[in-house]
């Protein structure tokens, strides 16, 4: 339905409501426009004098809640929305969108009767700008919209101007219920304390810090196996270990050592990702609280270390050049005069001009000391019985100055072509590569001045490179290389020369912390060979152990060095240095002759063994006549 036509009401002139709200880009192009003139420019009729005196009479009727204190213009200032335009003195010189004023009416009896006079039908284009418009058109650039409300009042049917107040009035309840309501949530009284949840909370942090640990029943321990919590598991091992340190005062009633270690265990390997074996052989090797220590500092990589190639550079210069390129790095230590600890760098440390160029090798801390042990000389003959990936071989080249011989071997092929490239791009020039296996060396070439013996390991002390080490270790593992090292270990004696006149020196070394690869390794070595133990030079690390558990080892294995992860952050090494004093090997059997009235000749050997009784073979041998 649309309005009813009331044939008495007088057309209204002028553009409609929506006609005039369309109008912005008319008070935009109003700045660019001329001034309008007060000759041109034509006062107001009588009835636009009465519709300004209803405006201004309704806007003072209007509340002042309304109008915001901060909507009156400055002293001095426009009012917000206002355009001044070039003119001096027109009707056009101040458009008030805020406040929807207009040029002040003639007030003389005289314009009076000219305007009305005039006709009523004609309205010039400054009536419309300046009357009607100038509050809507500048309305819908943001300024105030109360007269805009007046004015389109006259033109809303009752059902619409009583929807308009409904809604006016819903929304100032609900602007005041939400001031209410956050002015309820916000105010707290000194007398209410803390919420329910803070007490609770609180009251759980409590418990949590003052009950003591009590150790889960089995059925607990089997839930706990199938579907782990980690923050869990690791919070049990701290209250364990805090138990087993004073266990006479902390322990539960009822419960023995062995329960609170075998749960200890237990969430060790589910924490950490270790198999029942390896993690055994670490609980005997360390104290509890530096277990959980070296396992900790297995989950970190390593630091980044480089050892300089004095053959071709000093560490300073070489240090300047890396810095210059964006590498932050330090010297590795007192105890190297050639090592540098990256920490971090902009550029790749293996790919920079100065590796490429032979400047410096990527090597870790710990494989320099094998070669700072053995301290090779000046015009030596020297043997590096498992060389792979040439590391050490060009430490001690560079230490020789390229000087002497050094016979790189290693059993595997494939290996070597790392060793050839490294040495061309060091430019080492005293090595010869060869490919035997070590065992066999003896026979292939002997003689040496001084060893090297890398001996391949089980890796245990290498974990945070190689974590598949966590699980894939057995008691036979183990024992293989234990063998494998206790064969190579001779093979390296028996290639030294005792009667050197400079060197006889033998280093044996592997990066495994277990003790059946090391002291008891060397301990076999000390009772088949005519060696000693003599210290190794190195200033750190500790020693090695003369007894462990039920084994007993050789006094001297104190001079040996072990050096670990979690104390000397490097990876885990074992480093012992032999003193071969005899070119001959010791024979463990006694052979006594026998005569027998037979004419045979009984020859008895008796040999010690490990259950201290003695082995007796009776060999027969026919005597020659007379």
């Amino acid at each position: 339905m649309g309005r009813k036509l009331d044939p008495t009401k007088k057309e209204k002139r002028g553009p409609g409501r929506k006609a005039r709200k369309q109008k912005g880009a008319e008070t935009e192009l109003a700045r660019f426009l001329p001034a309008v003139s007060d000759e041109n420019s034509k006062r107001l009729s009588s009835r636009a004098r009465k519709r300004a005196a209803k405006r201004r009479l309704g806007s003072a009727e209007a509340p002042k809640t309304n109008k915001s204190p901060e909507a009156k213009p400055l002293p001095g200032k426009l009012p917000k929305g206002a355009v001044q335009t070039a003119g001096k003195k027109g009707p056009q010189s101040l458009f008030n969108a805020a406040q929807g004023k207009k040029r002040p009416a003639p007030s003389s009896d005289e314009e009076e009767e000219e305007e009305d006079s005039e006709e009523d039908d004609v309205v010039n284009q400054g009536d419309l700008w300046g009357s009607e418009d100038d509050a809507d058109m500048v309305d819908d650039y943001g300024a105030d919209s109360n007269s805009e409300d007046e004015e389109e009042g006259e033109e809303l049917l009752p059902i619409e101007r009583a929807a308009q107040k409904q809604k006016v009035r819903e929304a100032a309840a609900g602007v005041q219920w939400s001031e209410e309501e956050t002015e309820d949530e916000e105010e707290v009284t000194p007398e209410s304390g803390p919420s329910k949840e803070e007490e609770a909370d609180g009251g759980l942090q409590i418990n949590v810090d003052e009950e003591p640990f009590v150790l889960p029943p089995a059925g607990e321990m089997e839930q706990d196996a199938q579907a782990p919590d980690l923050q869990r598991v690791h919070k049990r091992i701290q209250d364990i270990v805090g138990i087993l340190r004073d266990f006479g005062a902390q322990r539960e009633e009822g419960r023995s050592r062995s329960e609170y270690l075998n749960r200890l265990k237990k969430d060790l390997a589910t924490y950490y990702s270790y198999g029942d074996f390896l993690l055994g052989k670490l609980m005997d090797l360390f104290p509890l609280s530096e277990l959980v220590e070296f396992l900790e500092a297995n989950e970190v990589p390593r630091p980044i270390t480089l050892r300089t190639n004095t053959l071709k550079t000093r560490r300073r210069d070489l240090a300047q050049a890396l810095i210059n390129r964006g590498v932050n790095l330090d010297p590795l230590g007192k105890w190297s005069k050639t090592g540098l600890v990256v920490y971090d760098s902009s550029v790749p440390i293996g790919a920079t001009p100065e590796y490429l160029a032979g400047h410096y090798m990527l090597q870790g801390a710990s494989s320099l000391l094998p070669v700072m042990a053995l301290a090779p000389q000046e015009h030596e003959r020297i043997l590096d019985m498992c060389c792979a990936p040439g590391g050490k071989t060009s430490y001690m080249a560079q230490l020789m100055k390229n000087t002497g011989v050094i016979l790189a071997n290693d059993a595997n092929a494939e290996r070597l072509k790392s060793v050839v490239g490294n040495l061309h791009r060091l430019g080492v020039t005293n090595t010869v590569i060869s490919h035997y296996d070590g065992r066999q060396f003896p026979k292939v070439v002997g003689g040496f001045d001084r060893v090297l013996l890398d001996a391949p390991c089980s890796g245990t002390g290498v974990i945070s490179k190689d974590p598949a080490v966590k699980t894939n270790k057995d008691e036979k593992d183990i024992l293989r290389c234990a063998h494998l090292q206790k064969e190579l270990l001779l093979s390296a004696i028996d290639s030294v020369n005792a009667t050197s006149k400079t060197g006889g020196y033998l280093v044996y070394c592997t990066c495994s912390i277990m003790v059946e690869e090391n002291e008891w390794v060397v301990d076999y070595a000390l009772k088949k060979r005519n060696v000693r133990l003599v210290p190794t030079g190195l200033d750190f690390g500790q020693e090695g152990f003369t007894r462990f558990r039920e084994r007993r080892f050789h006094p001297s294995l104190r001079n040996a060095r072990r050096f670990y992860p979690h104390t000397h952050n490097m990876d885990g090494f074992f480093i012992a240095k032999f003193k071969k004093f005899s070119n001959s090997i010791p024979q463990s059997q006694t052979d006594s002759v026998l005569l027998c009235r037979s004419g045979w000749a009984a020859v008895v050997q008796s040999q010690l063994i490990a259950t201290s009784t003695f082995q007796v073979q009776l060999i027969l041998v026919p005597q020659t006549p007379k």
